[in-house]
């Protein structure tokens, strides 16, 4: 299984010339994929799949991915017909990253309902199972679901592409073991985290359980803090946390990590040093030398 080495961008109105140049550079500069937050209840953010759209259409390899598209806000069978046209305009450089749903407040503030948390998970595994079956061809699908139905509805002749999960609890996590193709562990939780020791078998047990290979379900980090010119004494925190270092400490870390990808995200936990000069890092220093390593 390839790294994947990506980049998280800006979603704010005002952010836009970021998010563009950004989303260039690691085009330019030989990423594997861009991703974007999804939070449409805010007025200052921007449509995470309208973002999406415009930056696949302006960068012509690298691929993008919503971390990770709201299920509270999206029904999944616009969802499948989004992900479908996205994957047809960008010659298939899309992911799809999907989460139970949060912030049950500001989606019912759209006019929403609220679920549960049990009833989220299972609204999850549903339009997990949808959108698959929305893609590839086939007879039209008729599905009577507990959230969601559909009559006689032609698949895209297209493929789906990768899904991932943003999961969490035990019952989430189930459902990525079942029916999803990699992980993001919530909270950037890190490699060495107990959220990733105590989560990542339970996938794993799950999708030994429905025949599956668990090595099939990539586990992909999104990552923070500062890259550094001089290296640091100090590379984690009392609790194990990684806090940064220079770009020859970060390869060196991330070629040791057992992952599918790392989504470098510059605006959290900088440590004062500019996004530019970060980004320019990761793009330029950590991401060359971490696959020399690999």
């Amino acid at each position: 299984m390839n790294v994947l080495f990506g980049l998280g961008l800006e979603t704010g109105v005002t952010e836009v010339p970021a998010l563009l140049a950004h989303a260039d550079r690691a085009d330019r500069d030989g990423l594997d994929l861009v991703t974007l937050s999804d939070h449409p209840y805010f007025a200052d953010r921007l449509d995470a799949y309208a973002a999406l759209g415009v930056v696949l259409g302006r960068t012509t390899r690298i691929r993008g991915g919503v971390n990770v598209t709201n299920l509270g806000v999206r029904p999944a069978p616009m969802l499948a017909r989004t992900i479908a046209s996205l994957t047809a305009l960008s010659g298939g450089r899309v992911v799809l990253g999907v989460g139970a749903g949060g912030l049950w407040d500001d989606i019912v503030r759209l006019g929403l309902p609220r679920r549960t948390p049990g009833a989220a998970v299972r609204a999850m595994a549903e339009a997990i199972t949808l959108v698959r079956a929305l893609h590839g061809g086939g007879p039209p699908v008729t599905l009577t679901g507990e959230f969601v139905s559909v009559t006689d509805l032609a698949p895209s002749p297209l493929s789906c592409p990768p899904i991932w999960t943003g999961s969490g609890g035990p019952a989430s996590l189930a459902v990525t073991g079942r029916l999803a193709d990699g992980w993001v562990p919530g909270r950037a939780a890190d490699w060495r985290s107990r959220r990733v020791a105590e989560s990542r078998p339970v996938i794993d047990a799950v999708a030994v359980a429905a025949g599956r290979d668990p090595s099939e379900i990539a586990t992909i980090y999104n990552v923070a803090g500062p890259i550094t010119r001089e290296p640091l004494r100090v590379t984690r925190d009392a609790d194990g946390t990684w806090l940064g270092g220079s770009a020859a400490q970060w390869a060196e870390e991330l070629a040791s990590v057992d992952a599918g990808g790392f989504v470098y995200h510059p605006s959290f936990r900088s440590a004062g040093i500019p996004v530019e000069t970060l980004v320019a890092r990761w793009t330029a220093e950590v991401v060359p030398a971490a696959r020399v390593l690999m």
